[in-house]
């Protein structure tokens, strides 16, 4: 069977290349006799594949030295918890800017443990735009500031970070995370679910300066510490072991084939436009977010007809295009155009949304 275009919000598409070479070493890793599946994480051959894993994180995101890059899991949902339980123990206060479904769960959990302060939201139109802030609604003595920088479902992104001054920058960057270059010093902490452009599901990476660790809440379980993960290098329980190795793996893709996050950058900006032009100037389709604030992951967009919107799914899937379903919350269409996901494959889809265009408009 012909390998398919998977526009999935996750996970997503991983690169042939990476899927490819896992399967080669499936059976055997490096001559060690054994599958990463089934290695005890103990090993000296798996420490060697977690050590590397953060060596190229690091090299390739930029990582500043006073930061500390944790492995963890429970999806970036866990860390909605665990930020407020590990940082709003100071003035016991958090703003949060609304931008979708996953920013408001995690401004809903952080009100249990302290005074979560909603700054700005975009709900008044459906999630889309980023709101324009005002820093004088700003809680001075804030433990943390927080953002989701890309909103999936909703297909926003924050071009410009909040000037949050002393406050520390906490962003959920599940699905922007390596598409192109951060600032990591401008963050406090920066956490993100593997499964759109780092890995399959399975492991959460957080990358927290060091000067925020150590200050958990007493309820903290130990497992939702960050120090206990700090202070075990990720190694306090058994971490998921083959999730890193297929993110190495990602990462030396990124590295050695794609030639870095500038050049990845590059990449996504020409596989966006190239989508964004022909919704612009179609007849038929439109997208739902305004131009300045459009992500270049995840690209809603609609016909203004729920019958022709699910035409459009059903023969794009059996052309194969899967995943095209816009959120069961919004409806319409959604493009998810994360790093593995070809130029070639989104110049088809354009190629098909204009046969259907002239066939349907």
């Amino acid at each position: 069977m012909a390998r398919v275009y998977n526009f999935s919000a996750g996970p997503s598409m991983l690169p042939e290349a990476v899927l490819t070479k896992a399967a080669a070493e499936m059976l055997d890793y490096e001559g060690s006799g054994q599958s990463v599946m089934e290695m005890s994480h103990r090993s000296k051959v798996y420490q060697s594949i977690i050590d590397k894993t953060e060596a190229l994180l690091r090299e390739i995101m930029n990582i500043p030295e006073n930061y500390k890059v944790l492995f963890l899991q429970g999806g970036a949902s866990s860390q909605f918890a665990m930020v407020p339980m590990n940082l709003m123990t100071g003035s016991g206060k958090a703003d949060y800017v609304i931008t979708g479904q996953w920013a408001k769960k995690a401004y809903k959990e952080a009100a249990r443990y302290g005074q979560a302060n909603v700054v700005a939201s975009s709900e008044d139109k459906t999630f889309s735009y980023i709101p324009k802030l005002d820093k004088s609604t700003f809680t001075p003595d804030a433990d943390y500031f927080h953002i989701c920088m890309n909103n999936t479902i909703y297909g926003t992104v924050y071009h410009e970070l909040p000037d949050t001054g002393d406050v520390p920058l906490v962003a959920d960057i599940s699905s922007c995370v390596l598409s192109r270059p951060i600032d990591v010093s401008k963050f406090g902490v920066l956490y993100a679910g593997a499964q759109k452009n780092m890995a399959p599901s399975g492991v959460t990476v957080v990358i927290i300066r060091e000067d925020l660790i150590g200050k958990a809440m007493d309820i903290t379980p130990t497992m939702f510490n960050y120090q206990t993960h700090a202070d075990n290098g990720s190694m306090f329980n058994t971490p998921p072991c083959y999730t890193i190795y297929v993110m190495k793996l990602v990462l030396e893709w990124i590295k050695e084939e794609i030639g870095g996050l500038d050049k990845m950058q590059e990449l996504n900006e020409k596989k966006a436009a190239l989508l964004y032009d022909f919704l612009d100037n179609s007849k038929l389709f439109k997208g739902t977010v305004v131009p300045e604030d459009r992500s270049l992951m995840n690209i809603p967009f609609v016909t203004g007809n729920e019958e022709l919107d699910a035409k459009f799914v059903k023969e794009a899937t059996a052309a194969g295009f899967v995943n095209l379903k816009g959120h069961r919350s919004v409806g319409g269409m959604r493009a998810s155009i994360y790093n593995a996901m070809p130029l070639e494959g989104v110049e088809k889809l354009v190629a098909f949304m204009q046969k259907f265009e002239e066939e349907n408009a």
